[in-house]
């Protein structure tokens, strides 16, 4: 992870081969790029992100950060585009997926993490159509859509008012129980002194 805090540092501090091939990745995302999107280092990376001033609610995870878009980065065994924006989109990841294999490269690709080792190895092009795909309220309404957290809170206060009911009732339970339990001490007591 890079100590850098601007991109310039970030992308000084690469060997050249590194450096020419993020600028290369770096330079087809600016051209493709919603204009609401920022660039700057976010989680050690060079980061395209939703800032606050957009969507205030920030980064689920953790909220004082802006909702990450798309990332590079430089690794110990390979250079990385983090393609968060297809993430939340399965037809997206699928249309990605075929476009990059149709442009005859290898695709080297986790949940959202597209790794390389050289600049020829990547589809550009395929890189760019897709972030051209996602503006960014494109984005923020499919993130908000398939954040777990909205499900989550959506249901939550059904389910704690339901907890709370049955709360309540198991004390209000306890409390009859222990009147009757009283009452029946009671009958029982003044039964044995009458006789």
């Amino acid at each position: 992870m890079s100590k850098a805090t601007t991109v310039k540092e970030y992308l000084a501090a690469l060997p050249d081969d590194r450096r020419k091939a993020i600028e290369a990745v770096r330079k087809v995302i600016k051209a493709n790029l919603d204009p609401k999107y920022k660039e700057g280092i976010q989680y050690g990376m060079i980061g395209y992100f939703v800032p606050h001033s957009v969507f205030p609610d920030g980064y689920h995870c953790d909220p004082k950060q802006p909702l990450p878009f798309a990332s590079i980065a430089s690794q110990k065994n390979h250079m990385a585009v983090y393609m968060f924006c297809l993430y939340n989109d399965p037809q997206e990841v699928a249309r990605f997926e075929r476009e990059w294999k149709q442009a005859g490269k290898k695709l080297d690709m986790g949940k959202s993490c597209l790794r390389f080792k050289k600049l020829e190895d990547v589809a550009l092009d395929v890189i760019g159509d897709a972030i051209k795909r996602m503006p960014a309220k494109k984005f923020i309404d499919l993130y908000v859509g398939n954040r777990p957290s909205s499900a989550k809170k959506a249901s939550a206060k059904p389910a704690a008012k339901k907890a709370a009911k049955k709360a309540a009732s198991k004390k209000v339970t306890k409390k009859v129980a222990k009147k009757a339990a009283k009452k029946t001490a009671k009958k029982a007591a003044k039964k044995t002194t009458k006789r």
